[in-house]
């Protein structure tokens, strides 16, 4: 096994680890993003594509991977910079540009799996599923939740996340995150104190953004790049409507 990866032994294979270094991963979106691609990129997976046109902001440090220093840059010439200081060899592809519906096509053409981590600000993540969903290509959608990581997983053979959408609304974060509460109450798990800042979310008088913290981010990277792995290496994963929680709550 490469030096680089020689603590990964015991968990990964050599044949595992020649396969997901060149495998082809697509990153719509880099904020909580910015967080998956250096998991995957830790652990060998090396050929990622991230598309973005957002710039770094003040409030992005809280939880994503960017620094002080990179405030105002573009959040793909950044994180590109970080990545290739990890690993100088990795082949990372960075487009500064939002996802559009008249784009979307173009760019996951060639991807073998795709993560969205797109805002719900628009219709554009449903679009990118579902031609992603059509080119046969898996689509990783995380969620951070603060104390908590959520990950659902549409394949071209699963739902999708339009099958939540509600007539007097378009679909957003809030849904999944309401169907996955209700699920896993239903099947004896609740999440009491997450059902709560879900309420307290929708109660607050101002349109902001959902809250998130760093140990979401990190929670749902580390889950989302053994979903990358086990994808990539041929292993079961779940599909939505089933999906994955983890919380240290």
């Amino acid at each position: 096994m490469e030096k680089r990866y020689s603590r990964n032994r015991l968990y990964i294979t050599q044949e595992e680890q020649e396969i997901i270094k060149d495998y082809p991963i697509l990153l719509g979106g880099s904020g909580i993003g910015s967080v998956i691609a250096e998991c995957a990129l830790r652990l060998g997976f090396e050929n990622i594509t991230i598309i973005d046109g957002d710039q770094v902001e003040l409030t992005n440090l809280n939880r994503q991977n960017y620094t002080e220093e990179d405030i105002s840059a573009d959040k793909t010439m950044a994180l590109q910079k970080r990545l290739e200081a990890i690993n100088s060899n990795a082949k990372i592809t960075v487009h500064t540009t939002f996802l559009t519906s008249e784009n979307v096509e173009e760019y996951v053409r060639g991807s073998k799996i795709a993560i969205n981590a797109l805002d719900f600000s628009s219709d554009v993540p449903l679009v990118f599923d579902r031609i992603c969903q059509a080119q046969g290509i898996p689509i990783l959608h995380p969620y951070n939740l603060g104390w908590a990581g959520l990950v659902s997983v549409i394949a071209s053979d699963s739902l999708s996340l339009s099958s939540l959408e509600k007539s007097e609304e378009n679909f957003n974060e809030v849904n999944m995150v309401e169907y996955a509460t209700k699920y896993l109450r239903f099947w004896g798990n609740p999440q009491e104190w997450l059902e709560n800042i879900i309420q307290e979310y929708k109660n607050e008088v101002e349109i902001l953004p959902p809250p998130q913290l760093a140990i979401g981010s990190w929670m749902v990277a580390s889950m989302c790049s053994q979903i990358l792995f086990d994808i990539a290496t041929g292993k079961e994963v779940k599909k939505f409507p089933e999906f994955y929680f983890s919380s240290i709550r």
